[in-house]
C-alpha cells in the first residue's frame, strides 16, 4: 500500500514539475513576457515582472497545497487580483500560441521537411486529440481500483 502512495506522490510531483517547467519556459523563455511589456514601453521591468510571475506561481502552488483563511475583505481582494491576473495570463497565453504557429514553418524550412506538412499537423493534433481523449475516460490509471 505505501509503494502505491509513493508512485502516485512520484507522478504528482513529476506532472507538477512538467507542467511548471513548461508554463516558465512558455512565458519566460519564449520571451512573452518582455515582448508585452516592450508594447506597452516598459521593458526596464523585465526582470521585475519575471521575477513576479515566478513568485505568483510558488504562491498558487504553496495556496492551492495550504489554503490560507483570511476575513472576507481580504478574501475579496486576493480574489480580484487572482481574477485579474489569471485574465492576464490567459490572455498572454492566446498571444504566444499565435506566436508559436508561425514557428511551424521556420521548423519545418531548418528540417528540410517539403512534403507531408499537413499530415504532420494533423499528426500533432491527432496525437493531442487522443492523449486527451485517453484522459477523459480513463483517467492516468496510477491508483485507479
Amino acid at each position: 500500500m505505501w509503494t502505491s502512495h509513493f508512485i502516485n506522490g512520484v507522478m504528482g510531483l513529476a506532472s507538477g514539475v512538467a507542467v511548471a517547467t513548461g508554463t516558465f519556459a512558455f512565458i519566460l523563455v519564449i520571451g512573452i513576457l518582455p515582448r508585452f511589456l516592450g508594447w506597452g514601453r516598459l521593458g526596464e521591468y523585465v526582470i521585475l515582472a519575471e521575477n513576479l510571475v515566478t513568485l505568483g506561481v510558488i504562491y498558487g502552488a504553496i495556496y492551492s497545497l495550504f489554503p490560507i483563511h483570511c476575513t472576507w475583505q481580504i478574501n475579496h481582494v486576493l480574489l480580484a487580483v487572482g481574477g485579474l491576473s489569471m485574465g492576464v495570463f490567459v490572455g498572454c497565453i492566446s498571444g504566444a500560441l499565435a506566436e508559436i504557429l508561425h514557428t511551424f514553418p521556420i521548423m519545418f524550412r531548418r528540417l528540410r521537411v517539403k512534403v507531408g506538412l499537413p499530415w504532420v499537423m494533423g499528426a500533432m493534433a491527432l496525437g493531442k486529440l487522443t492523449g486527451s481523449l485517453f484522459y477523459f475516460f480513463c483517467g492516468y490509471g496510477i491508483g485507479n481500483p
